[in-house]
């Protein structure tokens, strides 16, 4: 099993597919398996995927219960990439991992090829953050103890109404879901980063290609994030996915590749 020691935890990586060196980091609760198969196989034609699990969640090491912030994980993300002697490299980053992505294209940005964007948030006062009936719901499922309540009650949340209908889908993310569940510790640790997270004075300054990438039936976080993003960052490309919720990637996957692919190609 593929890990390695970065400031000092184990941080589980995969490897796969050939070409450029394309980094993706999960979002809030989510690891490796999270970006779905369907995804990953249209990616890896194009690039050789380096697929992590964020510190202390999936198959990386539990956390020591030391506080963190999204730019101590985009750290952890540096590392690995320096410690593999990838970069240069592609970066993707949905939701919270976006939010990682952000503060590793501010803080390194000759570590990176390009930045894709997806489902994020600048933060800030100036960003519109999950609505209180959101966070209720999740929070509400996941005290309750009831696994299969959470697993429904996030895939309602993270994806469109009509994909959500579809029973195969569910089958699907829940098998991905149910593999190395997340301990109520790490999700509390990672939403207070989430919440403390704040880009929105800084991305005016960011020099890296970057696209971003927003389902406009996000109810995690509206698309009028994505916008804002766009708004800010010099060049920067938006393409927002009429009807698609927030896991963009899990009901658009061929799309989705696709407008990584071509992003990677307009800047090389």
């Amino acid at each position: 099993m593929p890990t390695l020691n970065v400031a000092g935890t184990e941080l589980y990586y995969e490897r796969r597919g050939d070409g450029e060196p394309l980094l993706l980091i999960q979002g809030l609760g989510g690891n490796s398996a999270h970006w779905g198969e369907p995804f990953l196989r249209e990616l890896e034609h194009d690039f050789e995927l380096i697929v992590l699990d964020n510190r202390g969640i999936g198959r990386s090491a539990p956390l020591d219960g030391t506080d963190f912030t999204t730019a101590d994980l985009a750290a952890d993300a540096r590392g690995l990439l320096d410690a593999l002697e990838l970069a240069p490299a592609h970066v993707l980053g949905i939701s919270m991992g976006g939010m990682v992505a952000q503060q590793l294209a501010l803080s390194a940005p000759e570590k990176l090829r390009t930045l894709t964007l997806g489902g994020t948030s600048a933060g800030g006062t100036q960003s519109k953050p999950t609505s209180p009936q959101i966070v209720q719901e999740l929070t509400a499922a996941v005290l309750s103890g009831d696994r299969e309540r959470v697993l429904r009650t996030g895939f309602s949340v993270v994806v469109s109404a009509p994909f959500a209908a579809e029973p195969a889908n569910f089958a699907e993310f829940s098998e991905a879901a149910r593999l190395y569940p997340a301990e109520l510790n790490l999700l509390m640790s990672q939403q207070a980063a989430v919440y403390a997270h704040d880009t929105y004075g800084s991305l005016r300054g960011l020099n890296v290609p970057t696209l971003v990438i927003h389902g406009t039936a996000d109810r995690m976080l509206d698309s009028s994030n994505g916008e804002l993003i766009a708004s800010l960052v010099p060049g920067a490309r938006l393409e927002l996915l009429d009807g698609v919720g927030h896991l963009f990637f899990w009901e658009q996957p061929e799309r989705s590749a696709q407008l990584v692919r071509e992003h990677a190609a307009s800047a090389s």
